[in-house]
């Protein structure tokens, strides 16, 4: 072995142990972070989220009020042009009143004040937060680029390097919608919780040391399509956080609408998030934009396959399971966008699809053995 040889191989194993050092930093940045998030949930005015509660019931009471007295009167006035001016119609009495039931983006109800609810300290717990979010992001993705380093590759070789850069754009999609001013500070609690829960995981079960990988994969569309499979699965990952918390408010708010009195604690939580029809909206928009990404992924694993084994399609697990993903989440598509099946039900089949994307990524991976587990986990 010569000196050069030597010397490359003492920088790579510093490298390595660089990002871990880098990798456990964050987990504790992170960690500094869901606590300032927890205090922004729990030190956030709830008096001010129960007022807020209140003056949204009755408020919607008057707006009920009012529908009734108008359904017995004579109704609300139609106004028509006539010779160019103008004549009022009156609908007539006995016109019947059509009762329907509230459907998802029917309500008349505006979005929570936030975790914060609205209150300076907790808005600064939040502030805080995000700060630590951002810093924790950086170092992150330093081990990510270190990690990369040391190997002298894309750092997507094993479980272990998919996870700590899976966990990297996850936080960057939360933090670049937050940049978009978007309505999603409330995501990064359950975010964060399941960040520090795949990092660690990533540490201690699925760490696997700095290794090459077989010839036949070393490719640009390494980069191409393991790093979009990657963007895809972080977008789906909020999109199904979305779509749990649209689950819980629609609940609350048909609880609310047949005149039912929810508890104390989900009052205080439920009052926080944006309503449900704009929780179905982000969550739509957001599986909506990547869907087209995701089909992208699938048929550049294909041309890959095709220069690396042969073949473009060989029904490997993780070609097979890709494919199921993709068509789970085309059916949320056309059931979001068919009438009979919007709200609820198009939610039950996007958590199903993204239950077949966390497969995929590592029940597929993990239990399953096929041509994708070329480097251990």
């Amino acid at each position: 072995m010569t000196l050069a040889t030597t010397l490359a191989a003492e920088t790579n194993e510093n490298l390595a142990h660089i990002s871990n050092v880098l990798i456990y930093s964050a987990m504790a940045v992170y960690l500094l972070a869901f606590f300032a998030l927890m205090a922004e949930w729990l030190f956030g005015s709830r008096s001010k989220v129960a007022r807020t509660a209140a003056a949204l019931t009755a408020d919607a009471g008057a707006k009920e009020t009012a529908a009734a007295k108008a359904s017995t009167s004579a109704g609300p006035a139609v106004t028509v042009r006539a010779k160019g001016g103008t004549a009022t119609l009156e609908r007539p009495e006995a016109a019947p009143k059509v009762v329907t039931r509230a459907a998802a983006g029917n309500r008349d109800v505006p979005d929570g004040p936030g975790a914060a609810a609205g209150d300076e300290q907790g808005d600064l717990y939040g502030r805080i937060a995000v700060s630590m979010i951002a810093l924790g992001f950086l170092v992150e993705a330093g081990g990510v680029l270190t990690r990369a380093l040391s190997v002298q590759r894309a750092p997507w070789g094993n479980m272990y390097e998919f996870n700590i850069t899976f966990s990297t754009v996850a936080i960057g999609v939360f933090l670049g919608l937050l940049a978009l001013k978007k309505n999603v500070r409330w995501i990064g609690l359950p975010l964060i919780t399941t960040v520090l829960l795949d990092l660690g995981l990533a540490v201690t079960v699925l760490y696997t040391d700095s290794d090459q990988l077989v010839p036949a994969l070393h490719s640009y569309w390494l980069w191409i399509h393991v790093s979009t499979a990657i963007f895809c699965g972080a977008a789906f990952y909020v999109g199904a956080v979305s779509t749990a918390a649209y689950l819980f408010k629609d609940s609350y708010e048909a609880k609310l609408q047949s005149g039912g009195t929810p508890g104390r604690f989900a009052t205080s939580v439920m009052e926080r998030l944006p309503a449900s029809a704009s929780l179905d909206k982000f969550t739509y928009r957001m599986n909506a934009a990547i869907f087209p990404l995701w089909t992208f992924t699938i048929i550049a694993g294909a041309i890959w396959a095709g220069d690396a084994w042969g073949r473009y399609w060989g029904w490997d697990p993780k070609e097979v399971w890709s494919f199921i993903t993709w068509v789970a989440y085309a059916c949320y598509l056309h059931a979001r966008a068919t009438a009979g099946w919007k709200g609820r039900k198009a939610a039950y089949l996007a958590l199903i699809a993204f239950g077949c994307w966390l497969f995929n990524y590592y029940g597929v991976n993990i239990f399953v053995s096929g041509k994708h587990s070329y480097a251990g986990v």
